[in-house]
Formats: C-alpha cells, structure tokens, sequence
C-alpha cells in the first residue's frame, strides 16, 4: 500500500484507541510502516509482533 492509499482509508476506531494506549516507549518505537500494519493490515510483520508481545492476548486459546 502506497502512502496515498493510507491516507484515503479509515483505520478501525478500536485499533486506533488501542494504538494511543500503548506506552508511550513502545510508540515511538514504531516505524511507519509497522504502525500502519498496526492499523490497516490483517497480517502484522514478526518486527511488530516482537515489539507488541507484551501487550497482545492470543484468542485462540482458552
């Protein structure tokens, strides 16, 4: 996706709030691209993944 592309989509408003909860460290750690995988993308890079393991619940189990 091409940052036009972006710009033009509307991110899910849960994913957004979730996105401005993380601290503030975790944040500024994020590239560009991993935050828009963050809001936009089904499938996130292993760099975002790492960066997020602390904060993520596997729904799959239980």
């Amino acid at each position: 996706m091409n940052q036009d592309e972006s710009q033009k989509r509307k991110p899910d408003p849960e994913k957004m709030q979730a996105l401005r909860d993380l601290p503030l460290e975790v944040k500024q750690s994020l590239t560009k691209e991993e935050a828009d995988a963050f809001l936009y993308d089904e499938v996130w890079p292993d760099s975002l993944l790492e960066k997020l393991k602390d904060y993520l619940v596997d729904k799959g189990k239980g």
